[in-house]
């Protein structure tokens, strides 16, 4: 008993600790002070997580966090950004889009756009020379953030905040609907991760996380065309779920849910491009940015010392992490841990992994808090330290030393839950 009430004390101080290194980021908005937070939250996540999962809170002590997370996730709304500038091409798409222009018919240098020109848009769109890469849903919530706000910030933000919201609550009644406990939403609304890329810096995978819970949600509840059609949706922001249709498929016995399965969420996903795809190839930009483009990648960065070849790196990668899942697919595992691991292990074998990408399995850890997945979401904040160079010295790359932090954990963590590694080597964390 003394033990667990120590245990709680700790767990309160430490969150109240991690709130007032929030309110310094608030205070102090520059990249040097966004690293240390980001990285010290993050770090400082790992032992709260611990708690989370080993303490049980008292409601009032619950509900005062929860309302703290949301209060504290408010206070950036009308905070630019300071790790990223992705927000700027957000708010160029929707205003291109508010003049009744196909935002995928011209980049923004194009001298066709330039009476939209501004000293704002698009002059901080980051690659201006490339036509957008978002897809048709992304592109009318731009538009709504645009008709909002205009040219300022917030009106976007306050979209990505209404979404995250919703989030929370939703995961909140999916984990009812589970029948766990209601502390394990902490696990997502205490993680750095989504207040630092969502809250503060306004990366749209914020809209996708409230699509997929919205399709866990409504799984659970046995109402499998909704379900289908919010994963159809969530595609619109980033094709993530695409991974857990082999595993519906799986799940299901009669022909007629299959064939749902199969066609639901890719109409819902594809009849959004209708309205632009006889003007301009939506996807044009995004193949350019597939085919190319690498950051923070594992097992591509390993790989690709050997092949020494890009494509042919991503190729094989692509074929590795095909078999693996197949193996994965045909397991005994829960479905919902079959969800996660496949999340996982594309973004393990992604060429590149931006933290925000990592949300997409931050959102899972309330329904599986599997240490792969908590180190992983707070580790990512390593890479913070490519935005503070590239911000003050110019140079963007990655840097060995953090991939090894980062990843090594992860991994080593990925092993002990498939039971590579066997249990004694975790006897010291587990007398914890």
């Amino acid at each position: 008993m003394i033990c667990k009430m120590n245990n709680k004390k700790i767990l309160l101080f430490l969150i109240t600790l991690f709130f007032f290194s929030f309110i310094i980021l608030r205070l102090f908005n520059t990249i040097q002070i966004y690293t240390f937070v980001y990285i010290f939250s993050s770090l400082l996540f790992l032992i709260i997580a611990y708690l989370i999962i080993k303490v049980n809170l008292s409601k009032w002590n619950f509900f005062l966090i929860i309302l703290v997370c949301i209060l504290l996730r408010i206070s950036f709304v009308n905070t630019i950004p300071i790790g990223s500038d992705d927000i700027y091409r957000y708010m160029w798409d929707g205003k291109v889009q508010s003049n009744g222009i196909n935002p995928y018919k011209y980049s923004p240098n194009d001298m066709n756009l330039s009476f939209l020109r501004s000293d704002i848009l698009p002059a901080k769109v980051n690659f201006p020379d490339l036509k957008t890469i978002y897809f048709p849903l992304s592109q009318w919530l731009f538009f709504a953030g645009y008709k909002i706000s205009g040219e300022n910030v917030w009106g976007y933000k306050f979209l990505l905040l209404i979404f995250e919201l919703g989030t929370l609550f939703i995961v909140w009644l999916s984990l009812k609907e589970l029948e766990k406990p209601s502390n394990l939403i902490l696990l997502y609304a205490l993680c750095p991760l989504p207040i630092i890329q969502f809250a503060l810096d306004s990366h749209l995978d914020g809209f996708g996380l409230t699509l997929l819970s919205l399709f866990l949600l409504f799984y659970l509840k046995k109402k499998l065309f909704l379900s289908l059609i919010f994963l159809g949706l969530s595609f619109s922001v980033k094709p993530v779920g695409i991974l857990f249709v082999p595993v519906l498929l799986l799940r299901e016995k009669l022909i007629v849910d299959k064939i749902k399965i199969i066609l639901v969420p890719f109409v819902a996903f594809l009849i959004q491009f209708i309205p632009y795809i006889f003007t301009s190839n939506p996807f044009e930009s995004l193949f350019i940015y597939a085919k190319h483009w690498s950051f923070n990648g594992s097992i591509f960065k390993l790989l690709n010392v050997f092949i020494n070849h890009n494509q042919t790196t991503r190729i094989v990668c692509g074929l590795i992490l095909f078999l693996i899942l197949m193996i994965l697919y045909l397991s005994k595992l829960d479905y919902i841990k079959k969800f996660y691991y496949s999340v996982l292990l594309l973004l393990i074998f992604s060429p590149v992994v931006h933290p925000w990408y990592v949300s997409w399995l931050t959102i899972l850890l309330p329904f599986v808090p599997a240490w792969s997945g908590l180190t992983y979401s707070s580790l990512s904040s390593l890479t913070s330290f490519t935005i503070l160079n590239y911000q003050t010295l110019g140079v963007w790359k990655d840097y060995t030393w953090v991939l090894l932090i980062e990843y090594i954990p992860v991994f080593v963590f990925l092993f002990y839950e498939i039971g590579f590694i066997k249990k004694p080597f975790f006897k010291l964390w587990e007398k914890l």
